[in-house]
């Protein structure tokens, strides 16, 4: 698979979640959904934010980056990447959901993504050796 198609495919896969998302919006009403209906909710966000977040921060990566030749291994971090901001995100709506988001919840939840991408950074750090 070229670039090209995969953030093309990207892009359309992050549109069709993103219009699924409005149309349970619209089509769903919070007081009579249940469980299904806000798992449906919550999975169609958490599918549109990571596919934009992923093409984005990959477009971005590339920018500041201007290195063609390495292109490729930054898919894959941005994808990672990607879907652990959307992973925050959806888990910090859930939690305003449920009445139990504060402040330090937010610092905790950002420390917990700087710890697995830490983690991450490490491992591979270690492995290449």
């Amino acid at each position: 698979m070229t670039l090209r198609l995969y953030l093309i495919l990207m892009s359309i896969g992050a549109l069709i979640c993103w219009i699924a998302w409005f149309f349970v919006i619209g089509s769903i009403e919070p007081g009579h959904a249940g469980f299904f209906g806000f798992l449906i909710f919550y999975s169609s966000l958490f599918l549109a934010l990571a596919g934009t977040f992923s093409v984005f921060g990959f477009l971005i990566k590339k920018i500041i980056l201007k290195n063609d030749e390495i292109v490729f291994h930054h898919v894959k971090n941005t994808f990672r990447q990607g879907m652990l901001v959307a992973g925050i995100i959806i888990l910090g709506l859930i939690l305003l959901q449920i009445k139990l988001l504060t402040w330090w919840n937010c610092v905790l939840l950002i420390l917990l993504i700087a710890l697995i991408e830490g983690i991450i950074f490490t491992n591979r750090k270690y492995n290449n050796r």
